[in-house]
């Protein structure tokens, strides 16, 4: 027979479990997020106007979102990795991912490439469009918009 403090401590013990459990399951993801759960994970994306039409596009339960291409896609500048931010607004996807680019040849800075983009998910596809804006060193636009459009096709295991 287990005595008050003894059921105290397994009530406890229960409760602390619980919370851990919702925590790394249901609890991880942020409620601003849940509506756009469909768009987490890890995509293949097409976009015809980029200079190499193949991307990996990576989204994260926290907002965050990493946007990757071959360094060798481009034959004047690195341009290999994004890393931005997205949201969900009336049942599509707003985000942007920000580029930073370098000159093969001399290795110094060309841009800094800011991508917007407004998705919608479908199941295991994705559609949308994108505005490419690039700025100098100063912060001065000298490029842009540039508009894209985009397909993807989530990775599956």
């Amino acid at each position: 027979m287990l005595c008050s403090s003894d059921m105290r401590i397994q009530a406890a013990t229960i409760g602390v479990a619980a919370a851990f459990l919702c925590f790394i399951g249901c609890g991880s993801m942020p409620a601003a997020k849940t509506g756009a759960a469909s768009v987490i994970g890890t995509w293949l994306v097409k976009s015809p106007e980029a200079p190499f039409p193949y991307h990996m596009f990576v989204f994260h339960s926290d907002g965050t979102m990493l946007q990757s291409n071959p360094d060798a896609g481009d034959p004047n500048t690195s341009d290999s990795n994004g890393i931005g931010v997205w949201n969900s607004v009336g049942g599509q996807i707003k985000g942007k991912f920000v580029e930073v680019t370098a000159d093969r040849t001399t290795r110094r800075f060309v841009s800094r490439g800011e991508v917007s983009f407004l998705l919608r998910v479908t199941g295991d596809a994705l559609s949308g469009t994108a505005s490419a804006i690039f700025y100098d060193e100063d912060g001065r636009q000298t490029k842009g918009p540039l508009a894209a459009t985009l397909e993807g096709r989530r990775v599956v295991p």
